[in-house]
């Protein structure tokens, strides 16, 4: 499934719309080159058809992509990483 997702930096988010909804991610800035990966919601209707991890992967990207370090608070986001092998890369080494 081919997500639209966009980044809100004013709210602290990631953003796909559904159609039952926003499915998000929420993060906020630790430092200078660390974010966190506080939460994550998708709508219950749209549950378990992969939008949530389309989310996490093109939120890690998007960190990557940018030189970004991030701390997977969120257990969901947490798992994600877990189950992608070289996801690991951008979480930060505490």
């Amino acid at each position: 499934m081919a997500l639209e997702i966009r980044r809100d930096d004013e709210e602290g988010r990631f953003v796909a719309p559904t159609e039952h909804g926003a499915a998000t991610l929420d993060y906020s800035k630790i430092d200078e080159d660390t974010l966190d990966y506080e939460s994550t919601f998708v709508p219950p209707e749209d549950r378990e058809q992969g939008i949530g991890e389309e989310l996490v992967l093109h939120a890690l990207d998007w960190a990557e992509e940018n030189g970004w370090r991030i701390v997977p608070s969120c257990p969901f986001v947490k798992r994600v990483v877990e189950r992608n092998p070289g996801r690991g890369e951008v979480v930060a080494r505490r």
